[in-house]
């Protein structure tokens, strides 16, 4: 369950009524790999395989689903359960983090030890710097696609509590959307749900109701997506990442506008590129 009905006191035009309104249901999820208590992340509970994915993907235990042997929900106990092949050698430093390291909560994004463990995996992996930028794409469908996410974002419309993200191809076709309290999980979802469908990330446009953090920019940057979309701002943080990575950071995409942040080579307008 991750709704609810509660009683509120509803005003408007100077008339109080009484009323049902639905709100979300925080709960506490703990990952398991390998029997071993990983990180307890609080979200909706909804999509839970595809939000251990993600994050497993994230943070660069797994680098696709073929590294996972057995993923199971306990919702009696709140509980995800990861079992890896054999032939992942996963990294026991991980779990000499303090207990509160390894709690993801609603605002942050990604504590530091995790933060640090994802650049520690880029490094490691050379190929992933400095995206191409042999393509590019007309506005129209970063406009369409950020419509296309906030007309499949229910639960936003419903209870205004969460955010939502999506992940198109390059022809503004949704693949997955997702929704949760943090924006960080939603982009987990999102990136899970592909990991389960087998699908590549290096063709795809993410977009966003949350502003563009390192942390979310970050997820982005290790699943190699190209382009990054928010109807909210980017901070440095993520603007910084996104130059440095190869990736079209873009805020504020409402209506007909957005702000380009980085690499804006990759949008074209009435068929001309930007340079």
């Amino acid at each position: 369950m991750f709704q609810k009905k509660v009683k509120i006191t509803r005003i408007h035009n100077e008339e109080k009524k009484e009323e049902l309104d639905t709100v979300l249901i925080e709960s506490s999820i703990d990952i398991f790999v390998n029997s071993q208590p990983l990180v307890n992340i609080i979200c909706l509970n909804k999509d839970l395989k595809e939000l251990a994915a993600g994050f497993l993907f994230s943070i660069g235990i797994i680098n696709s689903m073929d590294d996972i042997n057995i993923i199971k929900i306990d919702n009696s106990k709140g509980q995800v359960h990861v079992e890896l092949v054999d032939s992942i050698d996963f990294n026991s430093e991980i779990l000499e983090l303090t207990p509160i390291s390894r709690v993801i909560d609603t605002t942050c994004g990604i504590p530091s030890p995790w933060r640090n463990l994802i650049k520690e995996r880029l490094i490691e992996s050379e190929n992933i710097l400095n995206l191409g930028t042999e393509f590019s794409i007309s506005s129209e469908l970063i406009f369409s696609s950020m419509k296309e996410m906030q007309k499949n974002t229910r639960l936003f419309k419903e209870t205004g509590g969460c955010h939502g993200a999506a992940i198109f191809d390059l022809k503004a076709s949704l693949i997955t959307v997702k929704e949760d309290i943090g924006r960080h999980n939603a982009i987990d979802k999102c990136i899970g749900e592909l990991l389960f469908k087998k699908e590549f990330f290096h063709d795809k446009i993410l977009t966003s109701t949350g502003r563009l953090t390192g942390d979310s920019v970050l997820k982005a940057v290790r699943a190699q997506i190209p382009i990054v979309s928010s109807l909210s701002a980017a901070v440095e943080s993520g603007i910084i990442l996104a130059d440095s990575y190869g990736i079209t950071l873009i805020g504020f995409a409402r209506g007909k506008k957005m702000n380009i942040y980085t690499h804006p080579e990759r949008i074209k307008l009435q068929g001309i590129n930007f340079f």
